[in-house]
Protein backbone atom coordinates (compact mmCIF):
# COMPACT_ATOMS: atom_id res chain seq x y z
CA UNK A 1 0.00 0.00 0.00
CA UNK A 2 0.53 3.72 -0.07
CA UNK A 3 1.30 3.89 3.69
CA UNK A 4 5.09 1.67 3.33
CA UNK A 5 6.08 3.93 1.13
CA UNK A 6 5.87 6.97 3.27
CA UNK A 7 8.76 7.55 4.93
CA UNK A 8 8.75 9.91 8.12
CA UNK A 9 12.15 12.44 8.27
CA UNK A 10 12.21 12.11 11.57
CA UNK A 11 12.46 8.80 11.83
CA UNK A 12 15.14 8.64 9.78
CA UNK A 13 18.30 6.14 11.39
CA UNK A 14 20.66 8.95 10.37
CA UNK A 15 19.15 11.19 13.21
CA UNK A 16 18.84 8.22 15.75
CA UNK A 17 22.49 7.32 15.39
CA UNK A 18 23.45 11.34 15.41
CA UNK A 19 21.85 11.42 18.88
CA UNK A 20 22.67 8.14 20.16
CA UNK A 21 26.22 8.03 18.31
CA UNK A 22 29.28 8.53 20.68
CA UNK A 23 30.42 11.17 18.41
CA UNK A 24 28.11 14.59 18.41
CA UNK A 25 27.34 16.67 15.42
CA UNK A 26 29.99 19.61 15.22
CA UNK A 27 27.26 22.13 16.12
CA UNK A 28 27.06 21.34 19.47
CA UNK A 29 30.86 19.99 20.84
CA UNK A 30 31.09 18.06 24.25
CA UNK A 31 32.04 20.85 26.47
CA UNK A 32 29.12 22.55 25.54
CA UNK A 33 27.12 19.48 26.99
CA UNK A 34 26.15 18.39 30.67
CA UNK A 35 27.76 15.27 31.92
CA UNK A 36 25.97 11.98 31.53
CA UNK A 37 25.55 10.83 34.95
CA UNK A 38 26.76 7.30 35.41
CA UNK A 39 24.35 4.55 34.18
CA UNK A 40 22.69 2.59 37.27
CA UNK A 41 22.65 -0.82 36.03
CA UNK A 42 19.00 -1.14 35.46
CA UNK A 43 17.39 -1.56 32.06
CA UNK A 44 14.40 1.04 33.04
CA UNK A 45 14.97 4.38 34.96
CA UNK A 46 16.19 7.45 34.05
CA UNK A 47 19.56 6.58 33.98
CA UNK A 48 19.23 3.12 32.11
CA UNK A 49 21.71 0.96 30.93
CA UNK A 50 24.28 -1.48 30.94
CA UNK A 51 27.57 -0.27 33.02
CA UNK A 52 30.36 -0.23 30.78
CA UNK A 53 33.68 1.68 30.93
CA UNK A 54 34.33 4.60 28.43
CA UNK A 55 36.61 3.60 25.70
CA UNK A 56 39.59 6.47 25.98
CA UNK A 57 39.95 7.37 21.86
CA UNK A 58 42.91 9.13 20.42
CA UNK A 59 42.15 13.08 19.04
CA UNK A 60 41.41 12.91 15.81
CA UNK A 61 42.95 15.67 13.21
CA UNK A 62 39.11 16.71 12.11
CA UNK A 63 38.94 17.87 16.26
CA UNK A 64 41.15 20.52 15.24
CA UNK A 65 39.01 21.73 12.44
CA UNK A 66 38.21 25.53 12.99
CA UNK A 67 41.25 26.66 15.11
CA UNK A 68 44.04 28.90 13.56
CA UNK A 69 47.32 28.31 14.06
CA UNK A 70 49.36 30.84 15.32
CA UNK A 71 50.94 31.34 11.78
CA UNK A 72 47.76 32.44 10.50
CA UNK A 73 46.41 34.58 13.56
CA UNK A 74 50.07 36.02 13.03
CA UNK A 75 49.73 36.53 9.00
CA UNK A 76 46.19 37.95 9.98
CA UNK A 77 47.20 40.30 12.32
CA UNK A 78 49.98 41.51 9.76
CA UNK A 79 47.28 42.30 6.82
CA UNK A 80 45.12 44.09 9.11
CA UNK A 81 48.04 46.45 10.36
CA UNK A 82 48.95 47.40 6.91
CA UNK A 83 45.92 47.32 5.13
CA UNK A 84 43.61 48.62 7.71
CA UNK A 85 40.15 48.38 7.94
CA UNK A 86 37.34 48.14 4.47
CA UNK A 87 35.35 51.06 3.99
CA UNK A 88 31.94 49.56 5.76
CA UNK A 89 34.11 48.38 8.46
CA UNK A 90 34.90 51.95 9.24
CA UNK A 91 31.29 53.12 9.02
CA UNK A 92 30.66 50.14 11.25
CA UNK A 93 32.78 51.98 13.59
CA UNK A 94 31.73 54.89 13.71
CA UNK A 95 27.76 53.80 13.89
CA UNK A 96 29.27 51.81 17.22
CA UNK A 97 30.95 55.47 17.91
CA UNK A 98 27.40 57.31 18.40
CA UNK A 99 25.84 54.17 20.13
CA UNK A 100 23.32 53.48 16.59
CA UNK A 101 24.50 49.43 17.87
CA UNK A 102 21.60 48.26 16.16
CA UNK A 103 22.22 49.96 12.68
CA UNK A 104 25.78 49.08 12.62
CA UNK A 105 24.48 45.23 12.68
CA UNK A 106 22.08 46.41 9.94
CA UNK A 107 24.85 47.59 7.99
CA UNK A 108 27.50 44.41 8.91
CA UNK A 109 24.33 42.00 8.19
CA UNK A 110 23.98 43.75 4.38
CA UNK A 111 27.69 43.16 3.90
CA UNK A 112 28.03 40.03 5.15
CA UNK A 113 24.47 38.23 4.17
CA UNK A 114 23.92 36.13 7.71
CA UNK A 115 22.63 37.42 10.93
CA UNK A 116 25.39 35.34 12.79
CA UNK A 117 28.58 37.00 10.53
CA UNK A 118 26.91 39.88 11.22
CA UNK A 119 26.72 39.76 15.08
CA UNK A 120 30.76 38.57 14.95
CA UNK A 121 31.81 41.42 13.08
CA UNK A 122 29.97 43.90 15.25
CA UNK A 123 31.45 42.35 18.11
CA UNK A 124 34.79 42.30 16.35
CA UNK A 125 34.96 46.07 15.84
CA UNK A 126 33.55 46.87 19.57
CA UNK A 127 36.79 44.65 20.67
CA UNK A 128 38.65 47.45 18.56
CA UNK A 129 37.49 50.14 19.56
CA UNK A 130 38.02 48.99 23.23
CA UNK A 131 41.22 48.18 22.34
CA UNK A 132 41.74 51.97 20.67
CA UNK A 133 40.45 53.70 23.48
CA UNK A 134 42.31 51.78 25.97
CA UNK A 135 45.48 52.44 23.88
CA UNK A 136 44.57 56.19 23.26
CA UNK A 137 44.10 56.84 27.08
CA UNK A 138 47.25 55.59 27.54
CA UNK A 139 48.98 57.54 25.54
CA UNK A 140 47.23 61.03 26.77
CA UNK A 141 48.84 60.67 30.46
CA UNK A 142 51.95 60.63 28.58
Amino acid sequence: MHSNSFKNPRSSSLSFTALSGVRVSPSISARDMAPKPPSTGLFVGLNKGHIVTKKELPARPSDRKGKTSKRVHFVRNLIREVAGFAPYEKRITELLKVGKDKRALKVAKRKLGTHKRAKKKREEMSNVLRKMRAGGAGDKKK
